[in-house]
């Protein structure tokens, strides 16, 4: 049976930090600006951490 493949697609978007949690970008955050405010746009230019519920499922996409 052949080598399981990682999805390049979410590989790109995502990385795992020092501590095997997995890092990833907002969204909502490449146009339509003027409809959100200061603070909005300011919080989600930081990155956070890929849920919990969602954990299991995006590690077995990240196979290597």
């Amino acid at each position: 049976m052949p080598k399981m493949k990682s999805h390049r697609g979410l590989a790109k978007r995502v990385k795992k930090t020092g501590t095997g949690k997995l890092k990833r970008g907002h969204g909502y955050t490449s146009h339509r600006f003027h409809g959100k405010t200061k603070k909005q746009r300011r919080h989600l230019a930081k990155p956070t951490t890929v849920s919990a519920s969602d954990y299991k499922r995006i590690k077995e996409m990240l196979v290597k």
